[in-house]
């Protein structure tokens, strides 16, 4: 029975992180459909290169600050309980790699490639993992002091700080150190709109991260017999609860229909182990409604030029869900209860703080140092044929 155990909670984890890897196509095809035609090519190359950064980082270092542990071992030793030591670290990398899978949404179209794959290394190797450690391993004694403090330790399940915050303050101080794409904000206070490339690769894009975050959210639990199936309505819940809120504040545009979804599930992750359906459904709605805001307000009274919006997407809407487990968690809102708002702002803050403040340091060091950006010339030109010397489709068809 034991040895069945094992296999079934080996497959369970491996389900999941393949369908957490399958939601970087989803970050891939929402980049390519939101970017202009010129840089398509790009935003797929990047997601698939991060990925592949992100798995040797978090390998060899990430994965040893987060949890304590390594894998120079021998085979035999890493094979053990059908190697689920291992297929653990392949889940939690597919959560890691969403962090500059975040990022390149954001700083999309005016970005240098290498840098950006700098940053990913550092991020992955030791921004990341180190309030993962405090949060999900007990690192510092911090879960101890808030538990202390408030009666109760930070609560978030599946990532809506650790994962989503994280990543979406740390792409402010990214986008904030690049700037605006060129001509985005004209001197005479008129703005460029630069639309969308393709609203069915951005639609494509939402529909594979939607299905995936089932993966993202239920197999958090980690083993089998700890799956709960609340958690997966919860995440239903908190999408359409998203989607609708979007229709109807983003008055029915495609751009706002398909990342609302996005918001409530960002939102919901955090609580999703606790809350009543109703309660995820709120906590979603809320979400798209923050999103639909937020965004507008970047895009045009602010004037920051966050491309897909994964500051209010992941920054916002993940700082919310980590405050909202506090609160729709509780037993007096219908949840299970066990989770304190106190600790939940205070976990939330510590995060928000750690990954804004590791924004600014890690891309500041690297725009002063190699630079961030292409050159105008390169920019006009789009970082298809300027990094990678092709377009996404040729010009003309050949008649041969």
């Amino acid at each position: 029975m034991e040895a069945l155990k094992q296999g079934a909670d080996a497959l369970f984890i491996l389900l999941g992180a393949i369908m957490v890897l399958a939601m970087h196509a989803g970050f891939a095809f929402l980049e390519l459909g939101t970017v202009r035609r010129k840089n398509q090519v790009n935003a797929l190359v990047k997601i698939l290169v991060d990925f592949s950064v992100s798995t040797v980082v978090y390998f060899a270092v990430g994965y040893g600050v987060a949890y304590g542990t390594h894998f120079f071992v021998g085979a035999e030793q890493l094979a053990a309980q059908n190697g689920y030591a291992l297929v653990k670290f392949f889940f939690l990398l597919t959560f890691a790699a969403a962090i500059p899978a975040i990022i390149s949404g954001g700083i999309a179209e005016r970005a240098k490639f290498w840098p950006q794959l700098i940053a990913t290394a550092v991020i992955v190797g030791l921004v990341y993992p180190f309030f993962e450690g405090i949060a999900w391993n007990q690192h510092f004694g911090v879960q101890a002091w808030i538990k202390g403090l408030t009666g109760a330790e930070f609560h978030d399940f599946a990532g809506s700080v650790v994962v989503h915050a994280v990543g979406g303050w740390i792409a402010l101080g990214a986008v904030l150190l690049l700037g605006a794409r060129s001509n985005r904000y004209r001197k005479d206070g008129a703005m460029s709109a630069h639309p969308p490339s393709s609203i069915p690769f951005l639609a494509l894009g939402a529909w594979i991260l939607i299905v995936g975050w089932f993966g993202f959210n239920v197999m958090s639990a980690q083993v089998l017999d700890k799956m709960s199936g609340l958690v997966a309505v919860n995440s239903l819940m908190a999408m359409v609860g998203g989607t609708l809120v979007a229709l109807l504040m983003g008055k029915n545009d495609p751009g706002f229909v398909h990342n609302g979804p996005l918001a409530g599930l960002v939102a919901v992750c955090a609580g999703s182990d606790l809350m009543h359906p109703l309660g995820a459904l709120v906590v979603g709605g809320v979400a798209g409604a923050i999103f639909v805001v937020m965004f507008t307000l970047t895009q045009n009274k602010w004037k920051i030029d966050d491309v897909l919006g994964v500051w209010p997407l992941h920054g916002l809407c993940g700082t919310w869900g980590g405050i909202a487990a506090g609160i729709f968690g509780s037993q007096a809102f219908g949840g299970l209860g066990g989770v304190s708002l106190g600790a939940q702002l205070i976990g939330t803050a510590m995060g928000v703080a750690w990954a804004a403040l590791a924004g600014f340091v890690v891309y500041g060091v690297l725009k002063t140092t190699v630079g961030l950006r292409l050159s105008q010339e390169e920019e006009y030109d789009g970082a298809d044929l300027s990094i990678h010397k092709i377009s996404a489709s040729p010009e003309r068809e050949a008649n041969w």
